[in-house]
């Protein structure tokens, strides 16, 4: 019996650049506001509101260059034709990882910094401050994580791993998409009602992640082979 080929279904190119694309759009919500700092930092103007930046500026430098790189860059991870390079070339997903571990472990680390170090602007009280610390400790062990799956060449769990990351990283903006509803329709936010919305988004992005990192897990499964085999 002659093998017989069974086609696989490929997304349409279209179709493949709208997660980077939405990813993106989130990215810019965190990205405005902190070139704003940056622009407070070289305007040399102190205000309340930035004063702990000039008080010790070195770590927002760092921070908002950081998770610059790692939004936009990291939002390409996500296109499947990049993943895959040429024969005997490294593939451009392979080259931007090395570029995008440490700007996200320096992005965690920098934001803990300034959560543990700076002053609590207001409406930041304990329980923002909590929960950053735990989700920020999160990203840099989901980094870790999948740094050491990928030098195992476990491949799925590096992917998994650096997803949640990501996750965490542009919940950033997804804070906007979730706070701005609130303001409208309920009013300004109080020190509760903040630190609950902003919790709420990372859980929100995480659980994003982890609805595609099942369906992957789960459309890998049900994979058909590529080939009816002879009998």
């Amino acid at each position: 019996m002659t093998t017989a080929s069974v086609p696989r279904t490929r997304p349409q190119p279209k179709t493949r650049w709208l997660v980077p694309a939405g990813l993106i759009l989130l990215s810019l919500f965190p990205l405005i506001a902190g070139t704003v700092r940056l622009t407070d930092l070289a305007g040399g103007e102190v205000r309340p509101d930035n004063a702990r930046f000039f008080d010790s500026p070195v770590p927002v430098l760092i921070h908002v260059p950081t998770v610059t790189v790692y939004l936009l860059l990291g939002a390409f991870q996500f296109v499947p034709s990049l993943r895959r390079g040429k024969r005997g070339k490294r593939s451009w997903h392979k080259l931007a990882g090395r570029i995008l571990v440490p700007a996200g472990l320096l992005a965690a680390l920098s934001g803990l910094w300034m959560a543990v170090f700076y002053d609590l602007p207001p409406l930041d009280g304990p329980l923002l401050l909590t929960l950053r610390l735990v989700f920020g400790s999160a990203m840099v062990a989901f980094l870790v994580l999948g740094f050491v799956a990928v030098r195992r060449h476990n491949y799925v769990r590096h992917s998994e791993w650096m997803s949640r990351a990501y996750a965490i990283g542009i919940a950033q903006g997804t804070i906007v998409v979730v706070t701005m509803p609130w303001t409208v329709l309920v009013g300004p936010v109080t020190e509760l009602s903040r630190g609950l919305l902003i919790g709420a988004s990372w859980v929100l992005s995480l659980a994003v992640a982890e609805y595609f990192i099942y369906r992957r897990a789960d459309k890998a499964g049900r994979q058909p082979r590529t080939s009816i085999q002879p009998v």
